[in-house]
């Protein structure tokens, strides 16, 4: 698969400093303009202000790039096919504008050495529709990337996913919480596997993963996983839930094309 990394990335992973991959499915289906664009480059300056170096992915030019510049995210902003993992190949022989999914950002980011993911939400199971399971849950146990993340999107049903991560092997930390947040909310009812406080624990559970104590070597066991840290702001929970339950209105029936784009009734956060 033609992968083109950045300097500034490729720099970083070979001298071992922090890297961070994000995705560009919350740029290209996620968030109107210009709320898109900004969380872009908002979350590209939040890893630059900690450190770290940004690795934004996106399929362009006939290849997958990590590591993008400002005119390379504004073409994604402009309209982008969403991209997941399954849909790489495709993309890149039709020489498409591809916004990344969870599962592609995830794919691409081991391809390249990245160990690390931040992004908003995971995807998971459907709500009433338990055979429509994100390609992201696959991607999770067996890819090499720790996700940290905001839980699952508030639209899906968050105990069957969390069934789902645990019959694929998929740890679900929760980063300073005992509870697996629900994106908007900090609060789901839904437990963690385990619990972690602070940056090394929440490393050294993944490291725990793949054999990497008492001085063992690495086995083939990928040390990848979800890492629920709650949002800052908790206050906004209650919110976030009542209009999650009315975008799931109807009986609990919710609108969405799922191939093409995110849950339609998301546009009312932005209300």
């Amino acid at each position: 698969m033609p992968l083109q990394v950045s300097r500034e990335v490729a720099d970083a992973v070979s001298a071992g400093r922090p890297v961070v991959a994000l995705e560009t499915s919350i740029v290209g289906q996620g968030l109107p303009a210009p709320h898109n664009l900004r969380a872009a480059l908002e979350s590209e300056a939040a890893i630059r202000h900690e450190g770290g170096t940004p690795a934004t992915v996106a399929v362009l030019d006939g290849k997958v790039r990590i590591g993008l510049s400002a005119a390379d995210l504004e073409r994604v902003a402009a309209g982008a096919v969403k991209v997941s993992s399954r849909d790489l190949g495709p993309a890149i022989v039709r020489g498409d504008v591809g916004a990344t999914t969870v599962a592609a950002t995830m794919r691409a980011a081991a391809m390249a050495g990245i160990r690390f993911f931040a992004t908003g939400g995971i995807g998971g199971v459907h709500r009433g529709h338990p055979e429509d399971q994100s390609a992201d849950l696959v991607e999770l146990g067996r890819t090499s990337v720790a996700v940290f993340c905001a839980g699952a999107k508030i639209i899906l049903d968050l105990r069957l996913t969390l069934e789902r991560l645990e019959s694929l092997s998929v740890p679900v930390l929760g980063y300073g919480t005992d509870e697996f947040p629900a994106f908007y909310s900090a609060h789901s009812g839904c437990r963690v596997s385990a619990r972690v406080d602070g940056p090394a624990a929440a490393c050294g559970s993944g490291a725990c993963r793949c054999g990497r104590f008492g001085g063992h070597a690495e086995t083939a066991c990928p040390d990848g996983g979800a890492v629920g840290r709650a949002i800052p702001r908790p206050e906004r929970g209650a919110r976030g839930q009542q209009r999650a339950r009315g975008c799931a209105g109807g009986g609990g029936r919710l609108e969405v094309n799922r191939r093409a784009r995110r849950p339609a009734g998301c546009k009312t956060f932005f209300s």
